[in-house]
């Protein structure tokens, strides 16, 4: 590798540095003033055409790098040849290869070796294609950085409010946002009312956040007068101007981190690697010495060399690699019916190999639906039902003061249940998505 290959490996390195660092911006602390004269915009009409052009040319479109991705031939030739696929070619080739020297030798040669080469090449063929058309298929579905981008934006330019594709606004410009919106850059909010957002793509939080103008905080995350690309407007309005735009945007920032991770081996892929050099060498050893022998008891070179290739493709375990996809294959189906899809089948394997699962948020690992495990009532704790269709409960609903309790929480939920679900339980309904009312 020559200097210029090294330097490429320590620009990446400090890009990836830098982007694990905590934001270091200070958009939200500045006065209008500065903020005005380092966008080169006016917060009231917003940019001129030829501002915009100037700045639109030098930044680049409002939009996020997408990550490097494999050519589709290329997925398609790791699934075919790679892994244990490539032990089973190697028995295949070399089959067809003793066929050929008894061929040559025999007039009428015995056909085990070709119909045992044509099964392997099946059988290596038949699993790679299936598992490239799971993994394939999906890929399509997680497509879901593209979805996280809005399609268009209202924007002020020269004192004129106009609709534009979010793609190309750029620095300095002036935005209208309302509720239902997507954001479509990082801002700064210039004037607002009842402006909530919902960060909960950014931070976790999982209520709207209230915005305003003024500065709140020195951590830009946590400061009022900011929102950020790809987080949705719950309520209200606001007028803002563009601080950062496409991968320099917060969002922009964690896609570049996530990107540059790097893909490590599955525990089941270095298993088979490990069980593969084993099964080469027991299999090389014991062709090279039976070679050995068959000269020793005065066989010919050909015939050595079929033991040899014989011994060898023997020792390949033909059946387990069609053993291993199936098994993943019906563990991945099962896992859909869940709602779980699984991009790459090793990763079946891991997720049972797993031993601790960290996360923060409810409906992660629940169904996120609520349920009352216990109610108080008569100065007494009883249990209630939370599995559908098994009645566990110890209170009775026809007791006075429970059928009260009932009567209060009926009166006071706003849930609604879903059209055409009468076959199904009560725990197991869907309700409308209900959003907090706007303040009148």
């Amino acid at each position: 590798m020559g200097k210029d290959g090294f330097k490429k490996l320590d620009k990446k390195k400090e890009d990836i540095n830098d982007l694990k660092k905590e934001m270091d911006m200070d958009w939200h602390r500045i006065d209008w003033d500065e903020l005005q004269r380092r966008l080169e915009t006016n917060i009231e009409s917003g940019l001129t055409k030829e501002k915009y052009a100037e700045i639109f040319e030098r930044e680049g479109p409002n939009s996020l790098t997408p990550p490097k991705t494999t050519p589709e031939w290329i997925k398609f030739c790791k699934q075919l040849f790679g892994g244990f696929s490539t032990l089973l070619w190697i028995g295949a080739i070399l089959c067809f290869f003793a066929y050929g020297i008894q061929a040559s030798k025999y007039i009428d040669p015995a056909e085990d070796n070709l119909y045992l080469g044509a099964v392997l090449t099946f059988v290596v063929v038949v699993t790679g294609v299936f598992a490239y058309y799971q993994e394939a298929k999906s890929a399509a579905i997680m497509d879901s950085f593209k979805k996280m981008v809005p399609q268009s934006a209202t924007v002020v330019r020269g004192g004129e409010t106009t609709v534009v594709d979010a793609v190309n606004l750029t620095l300095g410009d002036v935005i209208e946002v309302k509720g239902g919106d997507k954001l479509p850059a990082d801002v700064r909010i210039i004037e607002c009312s009842t402006f909530k957002v919902d960060n909960s793509s950014l931070t976790g939080e999982s209520e709207p956040q209230s915005r305003s103008a003024e500065c709140t905080n020195d951590n830009p995350i946590e400061t009022k007068n900011l929102a950020f690309f790809s987080t949705n407007a719950v309520e209200g309005s606001a007028k803002a101007v563009v601080v950062s735009c496409g991968d320099n945007t917060v969002m922009g920032r964690i896609a570049s981190l996530a990107s540059s991770l790097g893909n490590d081996q599955t525990p089941i892929a270095v298993e088979i690697e490990h069980f593969i050099h084993i099964i080469s060498g027991v299999a090389v050893f014991l062709g090279v010495t039976f070679f050995f022998l068959a000269f020793i008891l005065k066989y010919n070179w050909l015939e050595a060399v079929v033991f040899l290739i014989g011994i060898i493709v023997a020792n390949v375990p033909e059946g387990l690699l069609a053993t291993v996809t199936v098994c993943l294959t019906l563990t991945a189906k099962r896992m859909a019916k869940k709602n779980c899809l699984v991009k790459n089948l090793e990763a079946v394997e891991t997720l049972g190999s797993t031993s601790t699962i960290c996360s923060d948020k409810t409906g992660t690992l629940t169904q996120n639906r609520m349920t009352v495990a216990h109610v108080w009532y008569d100065l007494k704790i009883c249990k209630g039902d939370t599995v559908p269709g098994a009645k566990d409960r110890d209170f009775d609903p026809k007791e006075p003061s429970c059928r009260a309790l009932l009567k209060v929480a009926s009166l006071c939920n706003r849930a609604i249940f879903l059209a055409d679900q009468d076959d199904v339980l009560i725990l197991s309904k869907n309700c409308q998505e209900m959003h907090p009312k706007a303040p009148s």
